[in-house]
């Protein structure tokens, strides 16, 4: 009886960390959504509320890891299980960056504002967007079904998004040599797609972590990323090169 009561509350605990990465992913893939719609729209008060929804991420972040340690400490798992709630820590991490990006966008929003660029480069952005978010749905409902099937595809699509952001960046560099007034505006805009691209390297990052936590196996090399800007680079707001 003992035992059994052990086994259902080790469950119940493994279904906590399941569930609030379930929340996290919701409520980052919202975030995202709400950046860019409060870019688009010029939407001054909607950029403030993601900015401040940040704080949510943080503490559901800090409260999975929490969690992870105690129940690595009382249960001391092995196989499945240890990947399991080591699995849960990896995806807040990159789910609480998700959230960040997300807040960088909104804090340009006032900037893009003062001088609106043509619409052609907001499409632009909106499409990346609608690809990174697509791929962070697909993968963590992979993580919710424990469904490895479409994993392979999910990190396909990265390529997709690494395509679309780089003609994204030439055609802003072109609009700003077109007129100096564009640039300031544009450099904005630059850090924007930037952030929405390492949405998709995290949303990557999190299949490979759900790929682990369902076979025990890693995937096989990641493909050469497709990325060219990088002839041109610009510093992100997650401190790393474009």
């Amino acid at each position: 009886m003992t035992s059994q009561h052990i086994m259902r509350s080790f469950d119940e605990e493994l279904r906590y960390l399941t569930n609030q990465i379930g929340a996290m992913g919701g409520y980052s893939e919202r975030m995202v959504a709400e950046a860019v719609s409060a870019l688009v729209g010029g939407d001054v008060d909607l950029a403030r509320k993601v900015v401040a929804d940040d704080e949510y991420l943080d503490l559901r972040e800090r409260e999975i890891g929490e969690k992870a340690v105690v129940v690595i400490a009382k249960r001391q798992p092995m196989a499945g299980d240890l990947r399991e709630i080591v699995g849960a820590i990896r995806i807040a991490s990159d789910l609480e960056r998700i959230g960040d990006l997300g807040k960088n966008i909104a804090k340009r929003v006032v900037a893009v504002t003062e001088s609106r660029q043509p619409m052609r480069l907001f499409r632009g952005l909106s499409s990346l967007s609608d690809l990174a978010l697509t791929q962070l749905k697909d993968v963590l409902d992979a993580y919710a079904s424990r469904s490895a099937d479409k994993i392979g595809s999910v990190r396909d699509r990265d390529e997709e998004i690494d395509a679309m952001y780089t003609s994204l960046f030439r055609e802003l560099l072109v609009y700003m040599m077109e007129d100096p007034r564009n640039i300031t505006a544009c450099t904005h805009l630059l850090f924007c797609a930037k952030n929405i691209e390492r949405i998709g390297d995290h949303a990557t990052n999190i299949a490979e972590t759900v790929h682990h936590i369902i076979t025990g196996t890693q995937l096989a090399p990641e493909r050469p990323k497709v990325d060219l800007s990088h002839k041109v680079t610009a510093p992100t707001d997650d401190g790393q090169s474009a």
